[in-house]
């Protein structure tokens, strides 16, 4: 399954769920109410308008994304990453999570003149069908399967990625899901360290109560980096930017 296909409300589950404990469990229950109003919300993903000004722009098909919404990025943060690629020009693009984002970001990506980006995602299967997805539109990325496993900083899970080379220039978070616990997305700051001078981050979802608390603890303990909600889009995103 790729961002081709029609997705439910909630994400798609996978064997790592088993290794969430009851603590990360009975924190999702209690966040369930408060996040659920940005869940209805999400599954519009934008208007049809924007997303055929969006695929313009990058010269794709009218057919290349023939759905969004639900856990998927909406039209507002695929415009703010490709307004980001065609303005920063990134030469080391990272993301959490890959799906629509993946193959707007290699479209921008290309259509720069810039090296394809690294994703990781925890669905191996979901990797790839991606990779084929972009392929059928001659586009590239080098897209992993990386499981998610517990970390000592943040609650829930996220993803094995084994080292990553330094100097990154856009950084796009927009996994794991949610359900593993509502700051499980916290943990992508093991690679702010690694992020270059003048460097961008992306982080889906953040008018949802989790992502909130996480941007409260990022800008608290990353001095360095700049944080603001763009309110754009479905959900809102958090944009950081390390000072140069």
């Amino acid at each position: 399954m790729t961002s081709r296909e029609q997705t439910g409300l909630l994400s798609k589950d996978h064997e790592a769920d088993a290794h969430v404990t009851w603590r990360d469990r009975l924190t999702v229950a209690l966040f369930a109410p408060l996040t659920a109003p940005f869940l209805l919300k999400s599954l519009r993903g934008g208007s049809h308008t924007e997303k055929a000004r969006l695929l313009a722009r990058l010269d794709l098909p009218e057919d290349a994304l023939p759905h969004l919404g639900s856990w998927k990025a909406d039209t507002g943060l695929l415009h703010l990453i490709v307004d980001t690629i065609e303005d920063k020009r990134p030469r080391h693009v990272v993301e959490f999570g890959c799906g629509a984002s993946s193959l707007i970001i290699a479209a921008a990506l290309k259509k720069a003149g810039l090296p394809p980006h690294l994703s990781f995602d925890q669905h191996a299967d979901f990797v790839a069908s991606t990779k084929e997805w972009l392929g059928t539109h001659g586009l590239d990325a080098d897209i992993r399967h990386a499981a998610l496993k517990p970390n000592d900083d943040w609650p829930g899970l996220f993803y094995d990625t084994g080292p990553v080379a330094d100097s990154i220039d856009l950084l796009i978070i927009d996994g794991p899901p949610w359900t593993l616990h509502p700051q499980t997305r916290g943990a992508a700051d093991r690679l702010f360290a690694q992020l270059a001078p003048g460097a961008t981050v992306l982080l889906d979802d953040a008018s949802r109560p989790g992502e909130r608390l996480i941007a409260r603890r990022w800008t608290r303990e990353n001095p360095d980096i700049d944080f603001r909600l763009w309110k754009g889009g479905e959900k809102g995103t958090l944009i950081g930017t390390k000072r140069g």
